[in-house]
């Protein structure tokens, strides 16, 4: 083997996004991820949870909210009031509708697919229809004060139920009137703090699921009004939670960084009877876990720590080995360094902007895997700013170090590098 140096980078300074949210799709083969830059990831199950798709971020694009709906359309709505459709070939966003109630909080599809109901900071609830060549606004439903933090469909796609501060609701899609309106908290004396509704959702024989800043997932017979069980998983937020096909299993993300499971499970052996119960909290994160989604065969859970984690149910996998091994995704899939071997040159892609480095150099030599000391130190050359609010979706540096490129959604640029004895100067071609 011949002899090479290998060069400790540690200038690197990337800060990853955290993962806002994350959709399954209906038939289980993809999951759509957003982070807090506003970039959208698609991972394919059927290829290894292989990151086949990056829709990079926009300044004036948040992402607060992701749904799957009529098949393999892709949406996607956030704090600037708009809902936006993704073209997955392109990798753009292809069209946006203004929600017309200010800033998005939620978003969630009907069964079929065929409607989009969308929480905004005014305290509505809207109905649009998807159409070919994008969606359609439908009609509003019941307004009341405060705004929708979350949002689920009754598989039977006749009621919604909205959760905000304090209270969640169930309206009747038909009638567009709110039915039922129950206070999280009218049964903790003297509550001094208000009490956040942060995830929720509507089970097909009539329970509601709710998640909230008290740290508790609780179920309610929303025709009597009434709390049917309640469990504390966290001494803090319980900040996201989604349900498996078969409503027999929950997963469960907390402000701690820990996912907990719950699974309905009988009573007694072999009997009618059937009582929800907490298993083994599980923690991957260090930071808020606000995003969490339920496969057939995982648990899937995102955090604020950047970091995908998918944690296989082992009672649903028959073949052992990688199907059954836990994958955490800690770094980013694109390349985002660029190498010029012959002018020993470093090109780093940040979201906005780009910075080119000259490798350090040593005089020393010594023995394998000794840390020889260094005669120049790594330099920073220069830093590349891009203009707008798109960010850089990809970049890189010429072998001879004289050309420097990088392109965005919409454009590309190119420059000329020029180094003499004062610096480093670049010409925009």
């Amino acid at each position: 083997m011949g002899e090479f140096e290998v060069h400790r980078v540690r200038f690197f300074g990337l800060v990853p996004a955290g993962v806002r949210c994350l959709a399954c799709h209906p038939r289980g083969s993809r999951l759509a991820l957003a982070r807090t830059d506003g970039t959208v990831e698609v991972y394919n199950f059927a290829a290894n949870y292989f990151q086949e798709k990056v829709i990079p971020g926009h300044e004036a694009r948040s992402v607060e909210s992701l749904c799957w709906a009529a098949g393999d359309r892709l949406f996607g709505a956030g704090l600037g009031g708009d809902i936006t459709e993704y073209d997955l070939s392109r990798l753009s966003a292809a069209r946006g509708a203004d929600g017309g109630g200010g800033p998005i909080w939620s978003m969630a599809a009907n069964g079929t697919g065929a409607q989009l109901a969308i929480g905004c900071e005014d305290g509505s609830v809207k109905i649009f229809q998807v159409v070919p060549g994008g969606i359609q606004f439908e009609r509003n439903l019941d307004r009341r004060k405060g705004r929708v933090l979350c949002l689920s469909w009754h598989p039977s796609d006749t009621h919604i139920v909205a959760g905000s501060i304090d209270f969640f609701r169930v309206i009747d899609v038909t009638s567009g009137q709110t039915v039922q309106r129950i206070m999280v908290n009218h049964h903790v004396e003297k509550a001094k703090r208000e009490c956040v509704v942060w995830a929720i959702a509507l089970l097909s024989r009539g329970t509601v699921v709710s998640a909230d800043s008290f740290g508790r997932v609780q179920f309610w017979d929303w025709e009597q009004g009434t709390l049917a069980e309640s469990h504390t998983v966290s001494t803090s937020a319980a900040l996201s939670l989604a349900v498996s096909e078969k409503e027999d299993s929950i997963v469960v993300g907390t402000s701690t960084g820990a996912t907990y499971q719950l699974q309905l499970l009988p009573v007694k052996l072999g009997g009618l009877e059937k009582r929800w119960v907490r298993t083994k909290p599980f923690q991957y994160h260090s930071h808020d876990v606000r995003a969490v989604a339920h496969s057939p065969t995982a648990l899937i859970s995102g955090g604020l720590d950047a970091q995908l984690v998918i944690r296989p149910l082992m009672e649903k996998i028959q073949k052992k080995g990688y199907d059954a091994a836990l994958r955490k995704f800690t770094f980013p899939h694109r390349r985002l360094v660029s190498c010029a071997r012959k002018a020993r040159l470093l090109l780093f892609q940040f979201s906005q902007h780009l910075e080119l480095w000259r490798l350090g150099s040593t005089e020393e030599t010594g023995k394998d895997g000794e840390v020889l000391p260094l005669c120049r130190m790594p330099e920073h050359l220069v830093q590349l700013k891009s203009k707008g609010p798109e960010h850089i979706y990809c970049s890189c540096v010429s072998p001879c170090g004289t050309w420097v490129g990088y392109s965005t959604a919409s454009r590309f640029q190119l420059y000329r590098v020029h180094c003499d004895g004062d610096g480093v100067s670049l010409r925009k071609v």
